[in-house]
């Protein structure tokens, strides 16, 4: 072979670049391997208890949200009731609440006022009167909110729960329940959590049977362990009272008594937890033993493999450049349909492929630029077509009118104008944006259908201010905002049906539009809901308190007329929605101002 060729070089310098640094790897695999191996644990458990911490904080956090939906139902709480509608309405906020996070056992509510509790274990509901505060509950925490550390379940002092269910080991969140503004105590709400809530998130975090984790509390007593008799008691070990109890930082690791140990403190509501796993220098020694030898192993198989395919490789990656130069000599004297044929899967082959693709590309464009204007000819005639139903509709819908209006029949040609109106306002898609004015005339339209429809049960007022009515906003924001009040707020038999319609600029800046009425108040649950919904846009999922009882008010529209306002004016735009006392309910929208040049860039 010669020197100056590719080839011997290649395989030289293949050889070389393999051979040395597998040789010196092969005495050194042990000792870095052992040392990589407890570096790697330290990092990947440090990692493991801070995703483990995080996710137990999730866990406190949905305990703290479900717990605060009981203030859903304290307006009985502080007027006291006995009557079987608040009775079922107490059961179904608690049922909620245990259904609300996984593993829940039972939850338990006591009001001060009629001295009442109530205990719901596994869906099974007991009341017992004229009985003092369970003493756990009440507590002696200076917190509204603390989690009680692990022990046997029991009944709350209530008697006579049928079936018995067997204890079983919990921890319990409990709430003081305040009268609010004020800080006065109207009840307690305590709800044991089964300890499979915690074993379904620490058992992701260690090897059972060769490594250990535990859960302490502030004060070193064990909220989780493998050992259930050692539940409730202090861990009194000396690497825990030297290195984790007086450490000041949240996290670490470090290794003492032939063990490495990693920490990780969490800190939700008032609780105060340390997360700490332990695991066996022993058993760290093995694997790395066995990695070690696995190592060699391979590393021996690859020697062999290199030396082999170096060889190979070598020998045939001068053909493919050989043949990818003869092509190139065919093209350049002007032959552009040379048959490229690939020369493997490797980077060659891969080059040739993108050399071939490219002729392709370069014979072809003549012809895919000829295809493209055929096609944008088409889509411009389907366009045109798809215009011809709804203006011929409009137009015999304006004949009739002129009908109407030569049969002195003036309503008719009213109500037809108005149809018109709003037809002739939603054909028309290719708007980028519409003003106030326009919107309020589409309104007015729609109003005028209504008004024969329900016999002029009620009337319409609007108070727009005038700089305002050439406002660029959304197209159909307005019309379906009204459209609720016929769909679920106007009573059948209500002669005095009334919206109103009110636009004013805001002294901090934008515009507020209100559309508001006097019929049908929403249901508090769902209007507790919808408002949930608008403030998360975009919806996460489905809310707590949707019941499937209020279907008939759907947030989709809402949602949709937001989701508009904002693609359309940013962030900044918003919608709300509120009930009017005695009657009505009230939305209110607020848009940045923009001048008709900007929303057009838009």
């Amino acid at each position: 072979m010669k020197w100056n060729s590719i080839r011997t070089k290649l395989i030289v310098f293949m050889l070389l670049a393999t051979i040395l640094p597998i040789v010196v790897t092969m005495f050194i695999t042990y000792s870095y391997t052992t040392q990589s191996l407890r570096t790697r644990v330290a990092q990947e458990d440090a990692n493991l208890l801070y995703q483990g911490g995080r996710n137990l904080s999730r866990l406190l956090d949905d305990l703290n949200r479900s717990s605060s939906s009981i203030y859903g139902i304290s307006n009985l709480l502080q007027a006291g009731y006995e009557d079987p509608q608040s009775n079922s309405q107490v059961y179904a906020v608690l049922s909620g609440i245990s259904r609300s996070v996984p593993d829940v056992f039972q939850v338990y509510l006591y009001e001060n006022l009629s001295r009442k509790a109530t205990l719901v274990t596994l869906n099974t509901p007991q009341r017992n009167y004229n009985i003092a505060p369970f003493v756990d509950s009440v507590g002696n925490s200076q917190h509204s909110v603390w989690v009680q550390e692990s022990h046997m379940s029991h009944a709350y002092g209530l008697t006579s729960i049928q079936p018995r269910y067997p204890s079983e080991p919990v921890f319990t969140l409990h709430r003081k329940i305040e009268r609010v503004p004020s800080s006065a105590i109207i009840g307690y709400l305590a709800i044991d959590v089964k300890l499979s809530a915690l074993s379904s998130i620490v058992d992701q975090l260690y090897e059972q049977n060769r490594e250990k984790i535990y859960i302490l509390d502030d004060k070193g007593n064990m909220v989780y362990t493998d050992d259930q008799n050692m539940l409730g008691q202090p861990l009194r070990e000396q690497w825990y009272a030297e290195q984790i109890a007086r450490s000041p930082n949240s996290s670490g690791n470090f290794e003492q008594d032939g063990n490495i140990f990693a920490y990780q403190r969490i800190s939700s509501l008032a609780t105060h937890w340390t997360l700490v796993k332990q695991v066996p220098v022993s058993y760290l020694t093995l694997e790395a033993n066995r990695a070690a030898f696995i190592n060699i192993l391979v590393l021996a198989v690859s020697l062999i493999i290199i030396v082999a395919a170096t060889v190979i490789i070598s020998l045939r990656i001068t053909a493919p450049i050989k043949r990818l130069g003869r092509y190139m000599d065919q093209i350049q004297s002007g032959n552009l349909n040379v048959d490229i044929q690939p020369a493997g899967q490797d980077e060659i082959g891969a080059v040739m492929l993108r050399f071939r693709g490219m002729m392709d590309t370069i014979n072809n464009l003549i012809l895919r630029e000829y295809r493209l204007e055929l096609a944008n000819k088409t889509n411009q005639l389907k366009a045109m077509q798809a215009q011809i139903n709804p203006h011929f509709l409009n137009n015999t819908l304006q004949i009739i009118g002129t009908l109407a209006l030569e049969l002195n029949v003036p309503r008719i040609y009213a109500l037809l104008s108005a149809l018109a109106k709003m037809m002739h306002y939603s054909m028309h898609y290719e708007d980028k944006h519409v003003t106030l004015r326009d919107e309020l005339e589409h309104v007015k339209a729609y109003i005028e259908l209504q008004k024969e429809r329900f016999e002029n049960r009620f009337i319409f007022r609007y108070d727009v201010e005038e700089r305002l009515l050439d406002l660029p906003m959304p197209k159909m924001i307005l019309q379906p905002i009204v459209e609720n009040y016929f769909k679920h707020g106007l009573e059948r038999s209500a002669v005095n049906g009334e919206i109103i319609l009110l636009a004013s600029a805001m002294a901090e800046g934008g515009v507020r539009i209100t559309v508001q009425n006097n019929g049908n108040k929403i249901p508090e649950a769902r209007l507790l809901q919808l408002q949930w919904e608008l403030a998360q846009w975009p919806p996460p999922g489905s809310h707590p308190l949707d019941t499937g009882q209020n279907a008939k008010w759907p947030s989709i529209g809402l949602a949709n007329v937001l989701a508009r306002l904002k693609l359309f004016s940013g962030d900044t735009a918003s919608l709300s929605i509120g009930n009017l006392h005695p009657a009505g309910v009230k939305i209110t929208l607020h848009i940045a101002e923009k001048d008709i040049t900007e929303s057009e860039d838009h």
